[in-house]
């Protein structure tokens, strides 16, 4: 199947998009099924890190190792998962607007199923990821577009 991606203009130069976006610390701020983070490792984040995401789907938690395979600041990353029965692949990349002004996120999400993930990749996780987000970008452009946000 193909990934799901999304697209959302952001009033925020690529650097600052990029840096908020990419710290894995704030994706319970703005992701709704995140619960936690917690990075794997002291070395500086980069290619390699790895993180212990926890996210809610429906009444379950599911704690999944995603690694960051490619880190391009500002314009892309991608970062995929290591272990459990569905393993997220997360593409996202930045292109400035308005000479620098504004940026244009685009997030591309797929999927590989293990064991029982090969049943619920789809059944369960990309109708709930097809709904989900449109409002995390939604939810990521307000925060990203407040003043406090940076």
């Amino acid at each position: 199947m193909a990934a799901i991606t999304e697209s959302i203009d952001i009033s925020r130069r690529p650097a600052e998009v990029f840096g908020y976006v990419t710290d894995p610390t704030h994706l319970p701020d703005w992701q709704e099924s995140a619960v936690t983070v917690r990075r794997l490792g002291d070395a500086p984040f980069g290619v390699g890190s790895k993180v212990a995401v926890t996210r809610r789907l429906g009444r379950r938690e599911i704690t999944q190792t995603m690694q960051v395979v490619e880190l391009d600041p500002p314009r892309h990353w991608h970062v995929h998962g290591i272990d459990g029965p569905v393993r997220g692949d997360v593409q996202g990349a930045i292109e400035p607007l308005d000479g620098g002004e504004r940026s244009r996120l685009t997030l591309s999400l797929d999927f590989e199923g293990h064991g029982i993930g090969k049943a619920l990749v789809p059944l369960v996780v990309r109708p709930h990821v097809r709904k989900e987000m449109p409002k995390d970008e939604r939810t990521l452009k307000g925060i990203l577009e407040s003043s406090a946000a940076l």
